[in-house]
C-alpha cells in the first residue's frame, strides 16, 4: 500500500521567471497572479518550459526550483528503491530506533494487500506479526530487569521486521525528482510506483513531469 496526503507545491512564480534569465526574456512572460492568490502560467511561458522540458535536464533546470512537499506511508521495500532518486531531497520519517518496541504491533503497521488490492493476510504473515509482538512483550518486561539483554533483543526485534513495514515520512523534492520517477517507474513491476505516478499526475501543471523527452 501507499498513501500520500498534505501535498503543497511551491515557487513556481520564481521559476518561471528564473527559466527566462538564460535569454533575458522577461518582458515576454505571460504568467500572472490571479486576485485569489493561486498563480497561473501563461500559455508562452507553458511552450517555452515544455521546449526545455524536452531538451532534457540540462536545460531545464528550473524544474528543480519548484518544490513538492507530502507526506508519503509506504513499506520499506518502497522507500529502498524510490530513495535512488535521492538527489536534493529531505525526508523526516516515522523512527525505529524510537518506537518500534514501545507497543504491540498489529496488520496496520504493515503493507498486507496483493497485486489487486485487496487485503490479503497469510498464515505466515500471521505468524511473524505474533513473533514479533511475542518479543516485543519480553522486551518491554526486560527493559526494567536487564537492560543489556533487553538491548539485544530489541536488535533482533528491528532486524527481524520484514520489508513490508510501514513508514511515514515527510518528504520534500521538486518537480526534477519527480520526473525522474515518473519516467523511470510509471509501469514499475512494485504496485506502489504505479499508484504513486497517478498522485503525480493530479499535481499542478504535472506535464512538466509526464511529458516524454524527445
Amino acid at each position: 500500500m501507499i498513501k500520500v496526503e498534505n501535498i503543497s507545491v511551491m515557487n513556481f512564480d520564481n521559476a518561471i521567471r528564473g527559466m527566462r534569465n538564460p535569454l533575458e526574456s522577461w518582458n515576454q512572460s505571460d504568467s500572472y497572479w490571479s486576485h485569489d492568490g493561486s498563480f497561473t502560467i501563461g500559455e508562452k511561458d507553458l511552450e517555452v518550459a515544455l521546449k526545455l522540458i524536452k531538451a532534457g535536464s540540462d536545460h531545464s533546470k528550473f524544474m528543480r526550483q519548484i518544490f513538492v512537499s507530502m507526506d508519503i506511508t509506504a513499506p520499506m521495500s518502497w522507500w529502498w528503491d524510490f530513495d535512488t532518486y535521492k538527489v536534493s531531497t529531505v525526508k523526516n520519517s516515522t523512527s525505529r530506533m524510537h518506537k518500534l518496541g514501545t507497543r504491540l504491533l498489529t496488520f496496520d503497521d504493515f503493507s498486507v494487500d496483493d497485486e489487486d488490492g485487496n487485503i490479503n493476510i497469510t498464515p505466515y504473515r500471521e505468524y511473524v506479526l505474533n513473533d514479533l509482538n511475542r518479543r516485543i512483550k519480553e522486551y518491554q518486561k526486560l527493559k526494567e530487569t536487564d537492560a543489556k539483554l533487553a538491548k539485544k533483543l530489541w536488535r533482533e526485534i528491528v532486524f527481524d521486521s520484514p520489508q513490508n513495514y510501514n513508514f511515514l515520512s515527510t518528504w520534500t523534492g521538486n518537480y526534477e525528482n519527480l520526473r525522474n520517477v515518473y519516467q523511470g517507474r510509471n509501469h514499475h513491476k512494485q504496485r506502489e510506483f504505479p499508484d504513486f505516478c497517478r498522485k503525480i499526475e493530479a499535481l499542478p501543471y504535472s506535464k512538466f513531469i509526464t511529458i516524454e523527452r524527445r
